[in-house]
């Protein structure tokens, strides 16, 4: 563990985060409206609501609610009352979004809701549903790198600072016995924090030797001749593990659960939907992805990307808390009051009524 001065520099740039990325790109993209999303005759506002504001990640680990948005199912719950979409690139600006009320609800991995969490010290967002396990890999060029134990030495790229990846392979640096200061990312292995878009041009241009990165870029670093060296999911118990989570706004969610209710209802439905039609839901969401930015995934990205990734409504509460360790351990978190961080009353209740089983928050959920 760093020296307190250390940590309070850490948790310090972590602070300044969203900020940062505020000043690079806004809160986020507007997402192009499909032509599936039409209101219904007759359909009458939620709430008295005229809009809900979702937001989400152009990654296909955010594809439940790539597919919810391209295939209307947000609008059909949500009757006369506008879905409104923004695209992030990051967790910290989703999270500012979210404590100014740009947007209401939003997909996110689990470092960035932790964070916003204990931030705020428990009062900004809840935790209210689960998107999506798996679809995390380490990819190296195999010239350089042709064992783990090679990566000793190695630059190695990961999204952000104190992002879910980030935080992930700080940890498993540290369980091969290794040392690198979780600020600066110098160490035995250098850490190199790259946006997931330069990434692969980073790799092609031979500076960085790897990447501990979500789906697609992996499966674009693959493309470009880079080799799958681990993938996260074997390392965790039954190879599940929260990549993306649904968090609101604990302000909209007390006076709006009915618009909470109606999301959530599209998220379930979109889930079924892509776990019984799973070729029809990949197009679907690289349909939204080049809706989303100009630009669809290739085939030889889209499909090995598509096949790592497990699409579940469980928030795997079990295994956030172990990141929330994680990252304490690497020095980029105080030890978290993670109590409270869950409400899955609503999503509990739809589960029940669609006949599924419902989900367990740990104990970390409201009291």
């Amino acid at each position: 563990m760093p020296a307190p001065s250390a940590l309070r520099r850490t948790l310090a740039v972590i602070a300044a985060l969203p900020l940062l990325t505020l000043a690079a790109c806004g809160y986020g993209s507007e997402a192009k409206d499909d032509d599936t999303a039409k209101v219904a005759a007759g359909a009458k506002k939620i709430d008295g609501l005229d809009s809900v504001k979702i937001g989400y990640f152009g990654n296909l680990t955010h594809a439940t609610a790539l597919v919810a948005h391209q295939k209307g199912y947000f609008q059909k719950e949500l009757g006369a009352t506008e879905a409104k979409y923004q695209v992030f690139n990051a967790g910290p600006s989703e999270i500012e979004a979210l404590n100014s009320g740009s947007i209401d609800i939003g997909w996110i991995g689990p470092s960035p809701a932790i964070n916003g969490y204990t931030k705020s010290t428990g009062t900004n967002l809840r935790i209210i549903g689960g998107s999506a396990s798996g679809g995390v890999k380490l990819v190296v060029n195999p010239k350089k790198i042709k064992s783990l134990k090679d990566v000793k030495g190695k630059k190695i790229a990961t999204p952000q600072l104190g992002n879910t990846q980030d935080v992930a392979f700080l940890n498993w640096i540290a369980e091969q016995g290794w040392k690198v200061d979780a600020e600066s990312g110098a160490g035995d292995v250098s850490v190199v924090r790259t946006d997931n878009k330069v990434t692969p041009d980073a790799y092609k241009s031979g500076s960085i030797d790897g990447a501990w990165v979500p789906e697609p870029t992996a499966s674009k670093l693959v493309a470009e001749g880079g080799k799958v060296l681990l993938d996260e999911a074997d390392l965790w118990p039954d190879k599940k593990f929260v990549i993306t989570n649904i968090i609101v706004s604990q302000k909209f969610l007390k006076e709006h659960p009915k618009a909470v209710e109606a999301v959530l209802k599209a998220s379930v439905e979109s889930n079924k939907w892509i776990n019984a039609n799973p070729d029809e839901a990949k197009a679907a969401a690289n349909k939204q992805l080049e809706a989303d930015s100009g630009k669809a995934l290739p085939a030889e990205v889209l499909d090995p990307a598509w096949k790592s990734i497990q699409f579940t409504n469980d928030p795997l509460a079990a295994t956030l808390n172990t990141e929330a360790e994680h990252a304490v351990k690497a020095g980029l978190l105080e030890d978290p009051l993670l109590k409270g961080i869950y409400d899955l009353t609503i999503l509990n209740k739809v589960l029940k009524a669609d006949g599924e089983s419902t989900v367990d928050d740990a104990g970390l959920g409201v009291k």
